[in-house]
This record gives C-alpha cells, structure tokens and sequence, in this order.
C-alpha cells in the first residue's frame, strides 16, 4: 500500500517552496493584468476580406503592441484589446492595420482601471463567498477539520496557479476569473471523494489494528485511480486547447492545466495527510 500520510512532511515542503518561490516573483515582478483589470482600449474592426490573427499581431509588433489580445469573431472581424491609446496611438494603430487589409472601424471604446478595480474585488468575493459554502457544506456532511483541510487545500491550488501566471508573465483578464472557479469546483469534486473514503474507513477499519495514518493511506490508494484518469482526462481536452486553440483561449487553458495538475495533486498529497495533521493536533 502507498505511504503517503507519513511522508507528509514532504509533500507540504514541496508546495511551500513553490508558493514561496511564487511569493518572491510576486514581490519582483508582480501579475501581468489585462485591461479588463488595469483599463484599456478596445477596437472592432471588420476587414473587407478574411484575415489571420498572425498578420495582425505581425502589424502590431513594432508599435510595441504584442501583447494585445486578438480576437476574431468571424473571418474577417477582428476584436483588439490594448493598452490605452491616445488619439496619437489609435491613428499609429489603424495606418499599421492598413497594411494586412482596408478595414471599418465598428467600435473604438475605452475600459477605465475602475471597472477593473471592481472585477477584482467582485472576483475575490465569488471565491470567498465559494469557500464559506464549502466550509458549511463539508463541515455539515463530514466534519470541520474535512471542512478545515479542504479550504487549504484549494488556496494551495490558487497559489499554485497565481505563482505560474507570476513566473510566465501570462496575461489575467476576466476569463482567469472562470478559470480559477472551474479550478476550486474540480480540485474540491476529487478532494470530497477521498474524504468520502476516508469517512468510510473510518466506520470499517478504525480500532481495528488500522491508525488514522491506515486509514488515509488506504483510502488514497482506493481513489488514486479514479484521480489519475480524471485529471489525464482534463489534461488531454485543456493541453489540445492550449497548443491549439489560438491565442485568445491559451491563457485560460494555461491557468486550467497548472490548476488540473495542482488540485490532483493537493488532493492526493495535501487534503489527507493534511486532515491526519490537524486530526493529531486537535487529539493533543
């Protein structure tokens, strides 16, 4: 049977030296915010013939825009959100633009930092308020330290995620936003089926020449297959969208295959011993 509980000081070390190597980037370098955060310009444009997102991200580059995000909407109309332009800027954009084709300005607005203030704060409190179900929920159905070892367990996941966008520099817009939800409610579904596990064990094993240490491990090793093919299945679909699913989708995938990886892992390796650990603790 896989030993797991008793290497757990193991297992936390290794997520404390990512988390902690991603507070350091974060202190350095900081996230790379889109517009919906920090406020920017928005352009739709419809081209009088079908364009490739290439040649426009081509045109832009000397402008120093080749970071904008590219979105085509059909063949030829093209959805571009930049920093903000100035009038200066918004005319260097559109001769630059010319030369892949002749185009018609549909839209030109602008997004202010205040509407990206509050996505933040809206976006904080979806997860807060997400978590405090979770912990009535769990705490109602198990017990509080499920309740207690699941919460960390998904702010280790959302660190884990936030550390990568850090270390690559990738672009957070809103869909991060959806993204970091999809994440909670995969990493939280595994997570409850190891518990509901280990709630089972405990009635069959525990005092039965089984230590909660048994009865974790067990319980692992009777989910452990279930959670590779899960996780396997999830990564075939995001790792596709992320090789092929264009620019426009490969951040979000990017933050659903670390977060994929990172809640298989915090379930199996953290959520456990991490149970065993405040189990022991709250026993003294």
């Amino acid at each position: 049977m896989l030993d797991i509980a008793s290497r757990s000081k193991l297992w936390f070390a290794i997520s404390l030296i990512i988390i902690a190597c991603g507070l350091f980037s974060f202190a350095s370098r900081g996230l790379n915010f889109g517009i919906d955060f920090t406020g920017g310009s928005i352009l739709d444009l419809k081209f009088d013939s079908p364009v490739q997102i290439a040649s426009i991200r081509n045109a832009l580059q000397p402008l120093a825009l080749d970071n904008a995000t590219i979105q085509l909407s059909n063949s030829n109309a093209v959805i571009i959100r930049t920093i903000d332009l100035d009038e200066h800027d918004k005319t260097a954009v559109f001769n630059a633009l010319r030369s892949v084709d002749n185009f018609t300005v549909l839209r030109f607005e602008k997004v202010g930092a205040t509407i990206g203030t509050e996505l933040i704060f809206n976006a904080a409190y979806a997860l807060l308020f997400s978590w405090l179900l979770i912990i009535a929920y769990i705490a109602f159905r198990f017990e509080l330290s499920f309740a207690l070892a699941a919460i960390i367990a998904l702010f280790h996941d959302i660190l884990i995620v936030l550390a990568a966008f850090s270390f690559s520099q990738r672009i957070i817009d809103s869909s991060f936003i959806a993204a970091l939800l999809t994440i909670v409610g995969y990493s939280i579904n595994d997570t409850i089926v190891i518990f509901d596990r280990i709630r089972e064990n405990l009635r069959l094993h525990f005092n039965r020449h089984s230590s909660l240490a048994d009865i974790v491990n067990r319980s692992i090793a009777q989910t452990l297959t279930r959670s590779i093919y899960t996780v396997s299945t999830c990564l075939f679909t995001t790792l596709a969208l992320l090789f092929f699913g264009g620019d426009t989708t490969q951040d979000f995938a990017f933050a659903l295959c670390v977060g994929f990886v990172s809640g298989c892992y915090s379930s199996i390796f953290i959520a456990g011993p991490l149970w065993l650990t405040l189990k022991n603790f709250s026993k003294k």
